[in-house]
């Protein structure tokens, strides 16, 4: 069955959905299972021993052969390194693409008929072109590259949000990025104002300040244990302090358990006390999607929504805080950590099957003396050009655009490496 595939690439995770057509029309967005049943896979690559590069987290201590938060880097002209291997990182983002293309590819039997890749926000020109650049070098040439916040407010359209303008809060595993988004006379969503962002805030950071806080409580239970213990309890610390995280968003209390030399360890934290670690860090996105509305030259008033997106969102004191400074409707979807690619998906069936133009309303005769001349009577009018978006940017292209004259670097690794990075583990989920 015809399918368009709908990919987002996060700062630590990355998740695809796809929707099929069912005769004129296309299904939901459904989840990619990636890699071993879960909704979503680490946007990490290993370089593994015998020269292969694999998806995901890897069970070395060899930080040196492990690529992640390469997404961020790209527009960098300082590579990353892979067991001494300079590694562009828009050529490792455009290959954690092409694993996830070439692995829904796999089980579907066919290739999709549009590929819609979301980007940060605050990304202009220049990382686009790279990042295109490496996915036609790897194969990828029916990949459109979209904000974001634009495949967010895609998601929340499709589950009933019908306003025009719109904050997208989107709280990443290590960032954060406020924009604005304002739906066109085509019916789709473009970036209004110049997003901004916070490279030192993420739901990681709420995990880290949940650790601390155990590392604290358990200082003298640590000291005692020999440095090869306290390595392995520690790095069992951060995965249990994300599971507390998330049973904190429904709950009130919880334990954070922990196997320590001289046993099994609890610590209770209730949602205030968590809410309080965290609370200067979620204060600090709100008020720079504050910022953001001001700056381009709106209130909060004047918005429909706030739209969210990011796993870490469904903390209810992100929802308390952006209501008390934005009084409109604060949405977030039920699996939040999937909506910028749910809305790829559905920007891609725009790509396959673009939405009809709206009529234009008729105008009425005037005069030619008329001073309103051309202008439909009862409204306001202002003298402001409408912006025109870039070719590469549009949905409803026919062909590519031409190839920037950017040369990108080839990963010059063996042949079983560069199958590696398109194949994957070769585990179904």
């Amino acid at each position: 069955m015809p399918y368009v595939l709908g990919i987002d690439i996060g700062s630590t995770t990355t998740s695809a959905t796809l929707a099929r057509r069912h005769g004129a029309n296309w299904t939901r967005p459904e989840v990619v299972t990636l890699d071993s049943g879960a909704a979503t896979v680490p946007s990490v690559l290993h370089l593994g021993a015998d020269g292969t590069l694999v998806v995901g987290e890897s069970d070395t201590e060899d930080g040196s052969r492990t690529a992640r938060g390469f997404l961020h880097r790209v527009g960098d002209d300082v590579p990353l390194l892979l067991a001494g291997e300079a590694c562009p990182p828009h050529l490792l983002t455009a290959v954690l693409a092409t694993w996830v293309v070439e692995r829904v590819l796999a089980r579907e039997g066919e290739p999709a008929d549009a590929v819609v890749l979301s980007h940060p926000a605050g990304w202009g020109r220049h990382r686009r072109e790279l990042l295109r650049n490496s996915l036609w070098e790897l194969g990828l040439s029916n990949v459109t590259l979209l904000p974001r916040t634009i495949t967010v407010a895609e998601s929340h359209a499709a589950r009933g949000f019908a306003g025009s303008t719109a904050a997208v809060y989107a709280l990443g595993g290590d960032s954060f990025e406020a924009a604005l988004v304002r739906r066109n006379a085509h019916g789709r969503y473009e970036t209004l104002g110049l997003p901004q962002a916070l490279d030192w805030i993420g739901g990681a950071d709420f995990d880290e300040a949940l650790a601390e806080h155990v590392r604290t409580v358990l200082a003298r239970e640590l000291a005692a244990a020999g440095r090869r213990e306290t390595y392995a309890t520690l790095r069992a610390l951060r995965p249990e302090c994300e599971r507390a995280k998330r049973e904190l968003t429904v709950g009130t209390e919880t334990d954070v358990l922990l196997t320590l030399p001289a046993g099994p360890a609890r610590v209770p934290v209730t949602r205030i006390d968590f809410e309080e670690m965290i609370r200067p860090a979620v204060q600090a996105t709100v008020d720079l999607l504050l910022r953001t509305v001001l700056s381009a030259g709106l209130r909060p008033t004047d918005l429909d929504a706030v739209l969210l997106t990011g796993g870490s969102t469904r903390i209810p004191l992100i929802a308390e805080l952006l209501g008390a400074a934005f009084p409109v409707p604060v949405e977030v979807e039920p699996d939040p950590q999937l909506t910028a690619a749910a809305g790829a998906a559905l920007a891609a069936c725009q790509v396959v099957s673009p939405r009809p133009r709206p009529p234009e309303p008729a105008r009425t005769p005037a005069p030619a003396d008329d001073p309103h001349h051309g202008v439909l009577p009862g409204r306001h009018h202002p003298a402001v050009p409408t912006p025109r978006r870039p070719n590469h940017d549009r949905l409803n292209h026919g062909e590519p655009p031409p190839r920037p004259p950017v040369r990108v670097t080839p990963l010059e690794l063996p042949r079983p490496s560069r199958l590696a990075l398109t194949r994957g583990r070769g585990r179904e989920g």
